[in-house]
């Protein structure tokens, strides 16, 4: 998906960028956790699914507070004030002209949510914060905060291991061992915030305590907490619920400390409901895409002549050469069967582009792959995909032989000065063998052994076949 257009405005001295989506009847602004990236974490389809589910009853609007994604950085010897992100979400509702909003928070953007109610009360229409706490330390009056020495370990790991996929054991723990999913939280931890600048956060974060806040709330409230979340227990959400007068506490079921973990479309119910008094419908994220299916040749065959540790040996060189080309071409890995991947990419020219040097560079380890592109709408479903594409796919995908890329024609009359290999004679049809597959060049197909055309090459911005 797509991100959405992002902009800046100015709190105090800094610039907070800020996003607009979707056309619903209710402004709601979304205090998002320190973690975040604004036009990143769309990319991800967990958190594009749960924003966009969001955008069926209202006019979302998101915001990077100061020393977070892609607003201004911070000293890493300065921490923010809560104060100071507070006025983030502000600036963010004064430069859409909203007077009056909603407001959503989760994890940390809870705290900023609930001293924003407590401050601001004609900004705030209602509220709704989810695995939030009102004060992170213990402390004699509130024996349900952590003690020092547990922050004192999470520096000494911040400072040590950050950016770390073990974040994943706290927050999300249905998603630990996701090589996918790790991978890409790698990314999005570097993003959002570099390691000095994290630990600056979580310096702010643990010092935070907006408890003398909570009865000057009045917006109507709904407090949501995870059943079995181990970072922000279950005991610190019912104490928000407890001192917020007239709120409403629920618990869902386990999933852990992020709104991406465990079922996110589970949030967005509730908060539908609670805003409007009735629930949408699940989202379906339905996107244009590329998909692109490889497969080893005859991997059995080779398997049994190697065995079992040879044949793991060169699976993970040939899962590496994989892995190396879809980041250099910006292409997202859905699965791996073993012996074959399934990806995805915004267009044809770049699964085209990224397919070629697979098939070169794993020739040199001694196999052969063959593959299948398609282009057409797909249906994301969490981390996998689904829909008449990629069934299209895997077809194509079958029907290559050792060394082959074959992709279908749009039925369309090519461009004038378009490739040969990309002009198909009909349109491909599921329920027989398709007649439009192209193959692509190189070992004994088409003309020539290399890609004749030099837009293809990786470089910046979206490459494509040019007439």
């Amino acid at each position: 998906m797509q991100p959405p257009e992002t902009r800046y405005t100015k709190s105090g001295d800094a610039h907070i960028a800020y996003q607009v989506v979707g056309d619903g009847p209710i402004d709601l602004l979304f205090v998002n956790e320190w973690l975040n990236h604004i036009d990143e974490q769309w990319g991800e389809p967990r958190i594009a699914t749960f924003l966009d589910g969001l955008t069926q009853s209202s006019r979302l609007i998101l915001f990077n507070p100061r020393g977070v994604g892609a607003s201004d950085p911070l000293p890493t010897t300065q921490s923010p004030t809560a104060e100071e992100w507070m006025d983030d979400g502000l600036a963010a509702l004064d430069a859409v002209g909203v007077e009056q909003a909603a407001v959503l928070g989760v994890g940390a953007g809870g705290s900023i949510a609930l001293l924003l109610a407590a401050s601001h009360p004609g900004r705030v229409s209602s509220l709704v914060v989810f695995n939030a706490t009102a004060r992170t330390a213990w402390a004699d009056d509130y024996p349900i905060g952590s003690r020092p020495e547990h922050f004192a370990r999470l520096a000494e790991w911040m400072r040590a291991g950050y950016p770390s996929a073990e974040i994943l054991r706290l927050w999300a723990p249905d998603l630990v061992g996701d090589e996918r999913f790790e991978r890409w939280l790698v990314r999005f931890e570097r993003m959002s915030a570099s390691p000095g600048t994290a630990l600056a956060i979580q310096r702010m974060l643990f010092g935070l305590d907006v408890r003398a806040a909570l009865p000057a709330i009045t917006a109507p409230t709904l407090v949501l907490h995870r059943a079995d979340n181990v970072q922000v227990g279950t005991n610190m959400g019912r104490y928000v619920a407890d001192h917020v007068v007239g709120s409403i506490y629920r618990e869902l079921p386990p999933g852990g400390q992020a709104y991406w973990a465990g079922d996110p479309i589970e949030i967005v119910e509730e908060v539908q409901e609670f805003l409007t008094g009735w629930r949408g419908r699940r989202p379906v994220d339905r996107v244009l895409a590329t998909v692109l299916f490889t497969d080893i040749v005859g991997s059995t065959e080779r398997a049994a002549q190697l065995g079992d540790g040879a044949w793991r040996g060169l699976l993970d060189r040939h899962n590496d050469v994989v892995r190396r080309e879809l980041v250099r071409y910006r292409g997202r890995e859905i699965s791996t069967t073993g012996d074959g991947f399934l990806a995805t990419f915004d267009g044809p020219a770049r699964a085209i582009a990224c397919s070629l040097p697979i098939r070169d560079a794993v020739r040199k380890l001694g196999i052969d792959i063959r593959a299948g592109i398609h282009s057409g709408e797909i249906e994301i479903d969490r981390d996998d995909i689904a829909g008449i594409a990629v069934h299209i796919g895997a077809r194509v995908a079958s029907e290559a032989g050792a060394g082959q890329i074959f992709c279908v024609a749009n039925g369309r009359r090519p461009r004038r000065g378009q490739p040969a290999h990309l002009r198909g004679r009909r349109g491909a049809r599921t329920e027989r063998r398709p007649r439009s597959l192209a193959p692509l060049p190189g070992h004994g197909v088409g003309t020539s052994k290399e890609a004749p055309w030099p837009s293809l090459r990786p470089e910046p911005g979206p490459a494509e076949v040019t007439s």
